[in-house]
């Protein structure tokens, strides 16, 4: 996933502030050769789209199944994979985590981003994916983060929203009742980093790294990385700092999970 650029747009240059923490985490873990004992590694990526982490993945050498309902993304991650001259390593499927079993084989490295919040039992999703990781197999979680769903929905002046986001489950959403599910809000469910531990060992995942993804991020305008010289690349150091830090997990809109089976 190339860095930031003078050149690049304003689009791409968003892009690599939400996405950069999590993709270098990603990146680490296959290039240090514990995904797959130094081999090529099998990954599968759930939801992934039009391939914005496959791509990378497959010119680093691995091979990528993409699983996402979606049609369109399905094609438009097609042709970047042949653009990028890695069709051969990249393939594409129709459907979700609950097809997982189904879909996919033992796999050296799951990705699973931005996907658990919108399913009705995450407890149960994740084993499904621990059952197609092999022994010592990796899992990359990114998980919304409800703490900083909180204090964006009170600063936008949605007080309500705020309150039931907190801590209940609103009344007849799915999962209500189970509190180590998290809470379900319009946009699907948010996580604290205790419930996505406990959610996780109840899989049999043991985490090895939590990192905080956009701390500062969604607070900066936008016409600011648009305008200013070096903001972007600014930016994303600062994501980085702040990253590993466990002070700023609460603060973070997102958490990036690596778990090993």
């Amino acid at each position: 996933m190339a860095q930031p650029t003078a050149s690049s747009s304003a689009s791409e240059r968003r892009q690599s502030v939400r996405s950069g923490v999590a993709w270098e985490g990603v990146r680490r873990l296959v290039e240090s050769g514990d995904t797959a004992d130094g081999r090529r590694a099998r990954i599968v990526d759930i939801g992934g789209g039009t391939g914005g982490f496959a791509v990378p993945l497959a010119e680093l050498g691995h091979t990528v199944q993409v699983i996402d309902p979606s049609p369109d993304a399905l094609a438009s991650l097609d042709r970047r994979a042949r653009e990028a001259g890695v069709a051969d390593r990249v393939t594409g499927q129709q459907g979700d985590l609950s097809d997982l079993r189904d879909l996919a084989d033992e796999a050296d490295l799951v990705l699973c981003h931005g996907v658990l919040e919108m399913v009705d039992d995450p407890a149960a999703s994740l084993a499904s994916i621990a059952d197609v990781l092999r022994p010592g197999g990796h899992l990359s979680l990114l998980v919304a983060q409800r703490h900083a769903a909180v204090v964006a929905r009170a600063m936008a002046g949605h007080f309500q929203a705020a309150r039931e986001l907190l801590d209940d489950v609103p009344p007849g959403a799915a999962g209500a009742g189970d509190a180590s599910a998290g809470p379900v809000g319009r946009g699907g469910r948010r996580f604290t980093h205790d419930e996505v531990v406990d959610l996780l060992a109840a899989a049999g995942l043991h985490p090895e790294s939590v990192h905080a993804v956009r701390v500062f991020a969604d607070l900066v305008p936008g016409s600011l990385l648009d305008l200013e010289p070096g903001a972007t690349a600014a930016l994303v150091e600062l994501e980085r700092a702040v990253a590993t830090r466990p002070e700023y997990l609460p603060l973070a809109a997102q958490l990036h999970v690596v778990a090993r089976r």
